[in-house]
């Protein structure tokens, strides 16, 4: 396995990214994941640890940073875009067609958390990618709303109005923290998430515990478990039974929709998938499930849920 150091240009803003290529291509050209991670996630929390399993299976991967987050370049810091992480995802892709070896017909994407949702409206657009994973994936902003509570969400959108009219006026951004322990005003707050987020971050990470307000204002219309039905590739949603930040039944209700999905529960929260030995399983299935589809022959898989 090799580790490299790319760039590629997302809307005339340079995005940092780590290129793995495996060992051994078979002579012919090759396999790319292309990997980003969640809600103000950048590359050194715990992505390394998938693509180096995925380039020790054979499979070329391409780790990146967003727009304005970790290594990347881009101001102000800290904004989470939806739609300009997207256009982000979009230049990986195409980046990731244009490198030396790899076939640009057999291009994967590989999303955790808000951007396992991420991963769920790219797929649902571009039908030719070869194959998606969407893991502990967040659906459906709108649903999920309810279950913050009244102070929790005129807190949010507060906060949101405040950023807003912040930008409107040229202003640095207002920031709030994007973790923190319950009851905390944070973007999130539930028991497993300041944990989770410490277990995956190692020391000298570039992640910074803030984010602007702003996107607190957009998360609720953010819906993509809603274009399931429109995923034509294969994808393989892994779900944490026991996840309490993303809602894991809406997820099984997005599988159900998309004609070629296969399913893998675990019986863990949300940020256990990361680590020891859930990560451990978890990799395995995705390792199987992509070399299936990329390497083997595409064979369309069932749609029914499956237990690991």
């Amino acid at each position: 396995m090799q580790r490299s150091d790319v760039t590629f240009q997302s809307a005339g803003t340079r995005c940092a990214a780590w290129l793995y290529r495996p060992e051994e291509s078979g002579g012919g050209p090759t396999t790319c994941i292309v990997l980003a991670h969640g809600f103000s996630g950048v590359r050194d929390q715990r992505l390394d640890a998938y693509a180096e399993r995925f380039a020790q299976a054979g499979l070329t991967a391409l780790v990146f940073d967003y727009r304005y987050f970790g290594d990347s370049d881009g101001e102000p810091r800290q904004l989470l875009d939806i739609r300009r992480q997207l256009e982000d995802w979009r230049a990986a892709i195409a980046y990731a067609r244009t490198l030396e070896g790899v076939d640009p017909a057999r291009i994967a994407i590989w999303g955790s958390s808000f951007s396992g949702g991420h991963v769920m409206s790219l797929a649902a657009r571009d039908p030719s990618l070869a194959a998606a994973v969407s893991q502990v994936a967040f659906a459906d902003g709108l649903i999920t709303l309810p279950s913050l509570g009244i102070g929790r969400a005129l807190w949010l959108t507060r906060e949101g109005l405040r950023d807003q009219v912040a930008a409107l006026r040229a202003r640095p951004p207002h920031m709030i923290a994007a973790v923190g322990p319950p009851g905390s005003k944070s973007m999130m707050n539930t028991p497993n998430a300041e944990p989770g987020i410490e277990a995956i971050t190692p020391p000298g990470s570039t992640w910074r515990n803030e984010i602007a307000a702003r996107i607190a204002l957009r998360v609720g219309s953010y819906r993509p478990a809603r274009q399931a039905g429109k995923i034509r590739c294969p994808i393989l949603f892994c779900v944490g039974d026991n996840d309490d930040l993303t809602a894991p039944g809406l997820v099984l209700k997005a599988a159900s929709k998309a004609p070629r999905a296969e399913v893998k529960r675990y019986p863990i929260g949300h940020f256990d998938i990361y680590v020891g030995e859930w990560f451990e399983r978890a990799v395995a299935d995705q390792v199987d499930f992509l070399k299936h589809h990329l390497l083997g022959g595409d064979v369309p898989l069932p749609a029914a849920a499956q237990t690991a």
